[in-house]
């Protein structure tokens, strides 16, 4: 691989080398909440100290998005940034592509250096995803048991055995019966490669929308 493409992938995932835990909390506008309004969704992240050290916000404006978000919901494509809060720069792309079903999210470098994808997967009752190198080949997979609609088990590819946790936080009364803010926790101590723990983080992107955003 050419070397400047190998620098723009350590330099976006090296802040993810210490990020055992993250706990990803959605912003909500009262606006939002009141009228059930959904706006670009934005996320604050913190880690395992409660230490804030990312937000991922989504992009795009005008009509067209307008358009997209109030008929198409929580199927629309849309693009979205992770930036770092102590550097104050980007250091991922989250591109989600038009699917109807077998929904994906592309993960970039912000200069357009791809580190993989994640992948809906088909299956007849439980929720899988699979998580792509930049190469295509399958690294790690997202496991959602039948029973546990809030819980996704991290597997490495080829295993059955559990690495890691993805599971949605109860997020309180309040805002459970009243809007689609959503909270989540994502386990990554047993997980080595940050270029993994980058990959993986950006997944809750894409299952928070596909599976907790209200269809409006």
């Amino acid at each position: 691989m050419d070397t400047s493409l190998v620098q723009a992938t350590t330099n976006a995932v090296a802040p993810f080398v210490h990020s055992e835990r993250l706990s990803i909390r959605q912003r909500k506008r009262w606006l939002e909440i009141l009228f059930s309004w959904e706006s670009k969704n934005t996320y604050l992240v913190f880690d395992q100290n409660e230490q804030p050290v990312f937000e991922v916000r989504e992009l795009g404006k005008g009509f067209g998005n307008l358009l997209k978000r109030l008929f198409l919901g929580p199927i629309r494509p849309f693009t979205s940034e992770v930036q770092s809060l102590a550097q104050q720069r980007a250091l991922l792309s989250l591109r989600r592509p038009f699917r109807f079903i077998f929904h994906r999210l592309e993960v970039s470098t912000p200069d357009g250096t791809r580190l993989g994808a994640i992948q809906k997967r088909w299956t007849w009752f439980r929720r899988k995803y699979t998580v792509e190198d930049a190469s295509g080949q399958e690294v790690a997979t997202l496991f959602g048991p039948f029973f546990r609609p809030w819980t996704f088990k991290i597997r490495m590819a080829g295993s059955e055995q559990d690495v890691g946790l993805l599971q949605k936080k109860w997020s309180g009364l309040g805002k459970e019966l009243f809007s689609d803010a959503d909270n989540f926790w994502i386990q990554l101590e047993n997980i080595q490669n940050p270029q993994l723990r980058a990959l993986l983080f950006s997944a809750t992107v894409l299952i928070d929308v596909v599976h907790f955003e209200r269809a409006k």
